[in-house]
């Protein structure tokens, strides 16, 4: 939205006589209601723990917060396995940014790693448990498939579980961790005062446009 302001300026500033003698009109544009993250919202804060299972034991950092008030949630993950017998040392970062999904009944994440893929996955979740399902994305793993699975063991714990599909062949665990909260972040990030709650659709905010009334006459604002 900024961008339309500073192109109305730019506009408003070339041609000075023009804006000063046709007035402006502010229109309407609608926001969406804030997504319902209940579901999710334990997830807030930082978490820290270490893989189980066999062979050597690796470290899991994750974290999750609100941006953009409560639009989005972004969750983050660093990743460091130590080396096996077949594989190497491992050490991975992870961001997603999860928006509801278009139904609004449930979630789409769109996550991007230190490898500079970019994947989708589809997101549903209940009191206690989140499922990531690959979606395929702009710039997935060619052929791979990956799914998560974060399940909540207690108030201050959890359980982060990725499998792993090579191309053709089944899933397999890729890794399990338990984590314990480290921190536990706010459920309401910093939200400029007169935004909606949660759920609830805000006001519509207006912007002026400085479109001079014979403009809109001749077209749209902004129609081609």
């Amino acid at each position: 939205m900024k961008s339309i302001v500073l192109v109305c300026l730019c506009v408003a500033a070339c041609f000075p006589l023009a804006a000063q003698q046709k007035p402006s009109r502010a229109y309407s544009i609608p926001t969406p209601a804030e997504p319902n993250f209940s579901n999710v919202d334990w997830l807030i804060g930082e978490w820290a723990g270490k893989t189980v299972g066999k062979g050597p034991t690796g470290e899991v950092l994750l974290s999750a917060s609100y941006e953009l008030g409560r639009y989005f949630m972004v969750i983050r993950e660093q990743v460091s396995l130590p080396a096996t017998k077949g594989a190497p040392a491992t050490h991975e970062g992870e961001m997603g940014i999860l928006s509801a999904s278009p139904s609004g009944k449930s979630f789409d994440l769109t996550l991007y790693s230190t490898h500079g893929f970019v994947t989708r996955y589809q997101v549903t979740a209940t009191k206690g448990q989140i499922d990531f399902n690959p979606a395929g994305g702009p710039m997935p793993p060619s052929g791979w498939l990956f799914r998560w699975n974060i399940a909540r063991s207690g108030n201050n714990q959890c359980s982060v579980r990725v499998d792993v599909a090579p191309p053709g062949q089944s899933f397999f665990n890729y890794y399990t961790a338990l984590l314990s909260q480290v921190t536990r972040g706010t459920t309401t990030s910093a939200v400029p005062a007169g935004t909606a709650s949660q759920g609830t659709p805000p006001k519509h905010k207006r912007f002026s446009l400085g479109h001079p009334e014979k403009q809109e006459q001749n077209g749209a604002p902004g129609g081609n």
